[in-house]
C-alpha cells in the first residue's frame, strides 16, 4: 500500500522542472503515513509532468520495487498504490510472450502489461486492489485509474492552472494557491449519512475518481473518461446467466471462489495477520487463512467495556477454536479520547462513522505485528448480512396493509408525541412499538424514526430514512435536504428489475460500502501504515454471488446463508450464530460525560457562526437536550462535531 500524487503542468506555469518536483514532492511528503519505506519523484520536464510516490514495501522489499517506475521500452511511467494480486500469473503469460523482468513487484508486472496489451486492454486481467497514475510518452496521456470496487482513493482536479492528483486530500492543502473552499453541495449528504458522496469531495474544485473507471487527460487540457467495471451490468449479466446448480453446488462453488480469493490476498513478503470480529464474515476469512497457513494466523480484535458493544469474547473463542495466535484490545474513553483529535488529520474530509474508532485502534495494535492484515470488509453488502433489509421489508409490509391516509395520521401523532417535553404516555406505546429499555431521549428518537417510516410510501423511501444517520438535519442546516430516493441510482440503472431486498444490497455495495466502509478503513489503517485486503471484495466472488437467486443468500429472516453453511465447516456455529452487534462505539454517552468540554468547544455558538453553514440556534437547543437525556441527538451531534473539527484543523473558508 502506498500513496500517489503528481502535477501536470501543461499550461506552463512553473518556470522549470526543479520548481514541479518540488510540488510532487511536497504533496508525496503529506501522505508520508502511506509509505514509510521509501520515496521517489519522477519528472518530464518538456511535457510539464511530475509523478510522486511513498513506498509502503509489501511485495518485493528490494530496490527494484521503487517507484515512479517505468516500463522496459520507456514509454510508460506509473506510480501505484495497492496490489495486483495475480501478477505471479500474469507474469508467466508475460514471459512466454517475451517479457523480460528485472525485479519480482507486482508494479513491474503492471507495466509490461501495459506494454503488450495496451492499459484499457491490461485493466480486466487484474485481480486486485489500486488506484494509479500512468504516464503514457508515446501518446502525451495520463491516465488515473481506481479499481473495480473503490478500495483504493483518488482525487484529482485542478489548481492555480495545472492539474493535481493524490491518494489523500491533504495532499492538495500542500500546493500554493489551493484555496481550501468548502464543496457547499456535499453538506446534506454527509449531515444526513455522514460521509460525503463522489464524484464531489469536500473541497471545492476537487473530485473522486469513482470505482471501477479510468480518466485519460490530454495534453491540450483534453479529458476523456469511461468505466471498465460496473456492479449495474455485474447485476444484469447475473440476471441473464444464473447458476445452473442448486444450494450444495452453490456453496462448492462460493467456498472454492472465497478460498482463492484470501489465498492470493496471503503472498506477502512481510508478517501478515487478520482482523477477527468474531463475527460471521471475518471468522470465514481467518478459517480460509489457517487453512492456507501452516502457522497459526496473527488476529487482532477490539472490545469495549461497555458489554453492549463488545464482541472481544466471541472472538478470542473463534480463534482458540481455529488455533490463532490472537491479540485482544480493549478500547476505553481514554483510547478515544486520544484519538478523536486526530481524526480531522486522519480523515481529510468530514466523515462521521463513529466507529472511526475503534477502527483506527485495532489498526494501530496490530500494525505493531503485522504489516498486513486481512478482513471480513463487504460480506454483509454482498451477501445480504445487514438486519435492516429485514426490517425494511417486514416494516414495508405490515405498512402496506394500512390506508395511506391512517397511516399519515399515525405519523403525525408519533411525530408530536416526541416534540413534547414530557411525553409520559409514551411508554403505554412502547412495547407496541418494538420499544424497550431505553432512555426517554433514545426512546423518542426511535418513535420519531418510525414515524417517519410510516410516511414511506415504497422500499426506497424506506432505505433512505432507515439508512440515514441523521433523518431530519432540517434543523441543523441551512441547507436543503436531497431529495427522497436520490440514493437509487444504482438500481434504477440495472438492466433486471430487482427485488426490494437486492436492490437495497445492489445499494449498499456501490454506495455504502465504498463511501464509508472502505474510506474508514482505508484511512484508519493507513494512517498506522497498516495494509488491509478484503477477501469479500474479490470481483470474481462479486460476480458469482450475484448470479445466485436471492433465495440462496436472504431467507426473509436472515442473510448470509451461503456464508452460514461455509463457516459451519470450520466454526461450530454456537460460536458465531447471533445478532449482529455492528462496530459502533458510545459516543452518546461520551459526549455527555468524558467527551463534554471538547464537544462544548466545538460547538460554541460564535465558532459555530463563523463556518455559515448551521443554524446555531437549533444546535444549541439539539445539544442542551442531549445533555439532559430529553432527546437522544447523537446522530445529528456527530457529524456537526466532525465537521467543525475538520474545517477548523484545515482552516477551510
Amino acid at each position: 500500500m502506498c500513496g500517489v500524487a503528481g502535477v501536470w503542468d501543461w499550461r506552463g506555469c512553473f518556470p522549470s522542472g526543479a520548481e514541479l518536483a518540488q510540488q510532487a514532492r511536497a504533496m508525496a511528503a503529506a501522505l508520508a503515513h502511506r509509505g514509510p519505506d521509501d520515496q521517489g519523484v519522477w519528472v518530464d520536464e518538456a511535457a510539464g509532468l511530475a509523478l510522486a510516490h511513498r513506498r509502503l514495501a509489501v511485495i518485493d522489499l528490494s530496490p527494484a520495487g521503487h517507484q515512479p517506475m517505468a516500463s522496459a521500452s520507456g514509454r510508460w511511467v506509473v506510480v501505484f498504490n495497492g496490489e495486483i494480486y495475480n501478477f505471479r500469473q500474469l507474469r508467466q503469460e508475460l514471459a512466454q510472450q517475451g517479457q523480460r523482468f528485472a525485479g519480482s513487484s507486482d508494479t513491474e508486472v503492471m507495466l509490461a502489461a501495459f506494454e503488450a496489451w495496451g492499459l484499457p486492454a491490461a485493466l480486466p486481467r487484474f485481480v486486485g486492489m489500486f488506484a494509479f497514475a500512468a504516464w503514457d510518452g508515446q501518446e502525451q496521456h495520463l491516465w488515473l485509474v481506481r479499481d473495480r470496487l473503490g478500495k483504493k482513493p483518488l482525487y484529482w482536479g485542478e489548481v492555480a492552472g495545472h492539474m493535481a492528483f493524490a491518494s489523500e486530500l491533504k495532499a492538495f492543502c500542500a500546493l500554493p494557491g489551493f484555496p481550501r473552499r468548502l464543496e457547499r453541495a456535499v453538506l446534506p449528504h454527509y449531515v444526513q449519512f455522514g460521509y460525503c458522496s463522489p464524484p464531489l469531495s469536500a473541497f471545492a474544485g476537487v473530485r473522486s475518481l469513482l470505482p471501477g473507471s479510468w480518466l485519460c487527460l490530454g495534453r491540450d487540457g483534453a479529458v476523456s473518461s469511461g468505466r471498465y467495471w460496473s456492479l449495474a451490468e455485474v447485476i444484469g449479466e447475473g440476471v441473464q446467466r444464473p447458476f445452473p446448480g442448486g444450494e450444495a453446488a452453490a456453496v462448492e462453488a462460493f467456498e472454492e471462489v472465497l478460498h482463492d480469493a484470501v489465498r492470493l490476498r496471503m503472498v506477502a513478503d512481510v508478517p501478515l495477520g487478520a482482523f477477527l470480529s468474531g463475527g460471521l464474515d471475518s471468522s470465514a476469512v481467518t478459517a480460509l487463512m489457517q487453512r492456507c497457513s501452516a502457522q497459526p494466523v496473527r488476529t487482532f480484535t477490539v472490545g469495549f467495556r461497555e458489554a453492549a458493544y463488545d464482541e472481544s469474547e466471541f472472538a478470542a473463542a473463534v480463534a482458540r477454536h481455529l488455533g490463532c495466535d490472537h491479540t485482544p484490545l480493549t478500547v476505553t474513553y481514554r483510547d478515544a479520547l486520544e484519538v478523536i483529535p486526530r481524526l480531522p488529520e486522519i480523515y481529510d474530509e468530514p466523515f462521521a462513522d463513529s466507529s472511526q474508532i475503534p477502527t483506527y485502534l485495532v489498526a494501530q495494535e496490530a500494525r505493531r505485528h503485522v504489516t498486513v492484515a486481512l478482513t471480513g470488509d463487504g460480506g454483509d453488502e454482498l451477501l445480504g448480512g445487514y438486519t435492516r433489509y429485514g426490517v425494511i421489508a417486514g416494516a414495508l409490509a405490515r405498512y402496506d396493509r394500512l390506508p395511506r391516509g391512517l397511516r399519515g395520521a399515525a405519523a403525525q401523532l408519533l411525530r408530536t408525541v416526541t416534540e413534547a417535553a414530557h411525553p409520559w404516555w409514551l411508554y403505554g406505546l412502547a412495547p407496541l412499538l418494538g420499544v424497550r429499555g431505553r432512555r426517554l431521549g433514545s426512546l423518542k428518537e426511535r418513535v420519531r424514526r418510525r414515524a417517519l417510516l410510516l410516511q414511506a410510501l415504497d422500499w426506497g423511501a424506506f432505505y433512505d430514512r432507515h439508512g440515514s444517520a441523521c433523518l431530519n438535519p432540517e434543523p441543523a442546516l441551512w441547507l436543503a435536504v436531497p431529495g427522497e430516493g436520490s440514493a437509487r441510482t444504482l438500481a434504477a440503472a440495472c438492466p433486471a428489475p430487482l427485488a426490494p431486498v437486492e436492490a437495497m444490497m445492489a445499494l449498499d455495495f456501490g454506495q455504502y460500502l465504498p463511501d464509508d466502509i472502505l474510506v474508514k478503513v482505508d484511512r484508519a489503517s493507513m494512517a498506522t501504515a497498516l495494509e488491509t485486503r478484503c477477501p469479500f471484495l474479490d470481483h470474481r466472488l462479486v460476480e458469482f454471488v450475484w448470479r445466485l437467486p436471492l433465495a440462496m443468500k436472504w431467507d426473509g429472516r436472515q442473510g448470509k446463508l451461503l456464508l452460514r453453511r461455509l463457516l459451519a465447516r470450520y466454526v461450530p456455529p454456537a460460536l458465531w450464530d447471533r445478532p449482529k452487534m455492528g462496530f459502533g462505539v458510545p459516543v452518546g454517552e461520551w459526549l455527555t460525560a468524558q467527551l463534554r468540554d471538547w464537544a462544548e468547544d466545538l460547538l460554541d455558538a460564535s465558532r459555530l457562526a463563523e463556518s455559515g453553514v448551521w443554524r446555531v440556534p437549533a444546535l444549541r437547543r439539539a445539544w442542551r437536550e442531549h445533555l439532559t437525556g430529553a432527546y437522544d441527538h447523537r446522530n445529528l451531534l456527530w457529524p456537526v462535531l466532525m465537521f467543525e473539527a475538520w474545517r477548523r484543523h484545515w482552516r477551510v473558508s
